[in-house]
């Protein structure tokens, strides 16, 4: 559906984890390139807000954490955004609490998934994201076409500092010749995480590599002990700086997680590990978006071998 009349202000939702927020990039740049004249205000979670700065396309950042609110902050937030004076809201989260928050707001065209007080929305679609069926990027693609926005660039890109993460590296025995593959170890989801002792035995295989290096990165700490071959930045980052290191990085090793999406966003191929038996969890919805990626995938992440992995890192390590 085409919008007719003017749009000066739009407003886009996306308060959950950054993986999730990367892949609405593409339905950003189709509402910016839709409605050029228009200023995108985005909210986000505020652990997200320094990745949401690197987006070009977005004008300003509103931080609304993604838990429960008081009744005064909820007011608070209507009254900010009635100052704004925003043409159109796009939920690309469902969230009762935002539906009715952009609805007293006044915002004459909201638009979002036929869930969670979907009555208050203007224009929604079936939220059928559970079935899998396309990738993440392309169902928010759908929704932002809900009002006729649409991109043929359908890219996920950052625009992060090449020097960022050259502090980081500073003191550690890292030579412009070494190839350096990140690896990150975990996932929110216990359910898509590949056993750590796993990846600990994948450490020392490629450890064994001349002029390879093992950075490890993360936010949570993954106890292996650091050396000249292996870098151990976990908790060590910003976002940002994360996106920095990934850059400088020839390959990453990872689950389904928001590394593997920054990744992506920056350049790096993954060797991304998923499972297929669970509908809407299968690299066909949240894989790494974009070419050179390989995803090796098993019913059960138990399937996956450390021999397997190896092999299609090496393949990057031969080219």
């Amino acid at each position: 559906m085409q919008i007719k009349h003017e749009i000066k202000n739009i407003l886009c939702v996306r308060n959950d984890r950054f993986g999730e927020f990367l892949l609405n990039i593409p339905a950003l740049r189709a509402l910016k390139e839709t409605f050029p004249a228009a200023k995108i205000t985005m909210v986000v979670d505020p652990y997200v807000a320094e990745l949401a700065q690197a987006v070009p396309f977005i004008s300003e950042i509103i931080e609304w954490p993604n838990v429960k609110h008081d009744i005064l902050e909820k007011f608070k937030f209507i009254k900010l955004l009635k100052s704004r004076s925003i043409d159109m809201a796009v939920m690309l989260n469902s969230s009762k609490e935002l539906n009715i928050i952009t609805h007293f707001a006044g915002i004459p065209i909201r638009v979002g998934y036929d869930r969670k007080f979907s009555f208050l929305l203007t224009h929604k679609i079936k939220d059928l994201k559970h079935l899998g069926e396309k990738h993440e990027v392309d169902y928010n693609l759908e929704l932002a076409g809900l009002v006729g926005a649409a991109t043929k660039d359908k890219a996920i890109t950052l625009n992060i500092d090449n020097d960022i993460a050259s502090n980081l590296f500073a003191g550690y025995s890292i030579k412009a010749d070494d190839f350096l593959v990140a690896l990150h170890p975990w996932t929110s989801d216990h359910l898509k995480q590949w056993p750590q002792a796993r990846f600990s035995e994948l450490i020392n295989k490629l450890s064994a590599v001349d002029n390879l290096k093992i950075i490890i990165v993360g936010s949570t700490k993954f106890k292996y002990p650091q050396n000249n071959k292996i870098l151990n930045l976990t908790s060590k980052t910003n976002l940002q700086q994360l996106a920095g290191v990934l850059k400088k990085c020839k390959v990453l090793i990872s689950c389904d997680s928001g590394p593997m999406h920054l990744a992506a966003c920056v350049g790096t191929p993954v060797v991304a590990l998923f499972r297929n038996d669970i509908q809407g969890k299968t690299a066909k919805r949240w894989g790494p978006w974009g070419q050179g990626h390989m995803v090796i995938e098993k019913n059960s992440l138990l399937d996956i071998t450390v021999d397997e992995v190896y092999a299609k890192v090496m393949e990057v390590v031969n080219k």
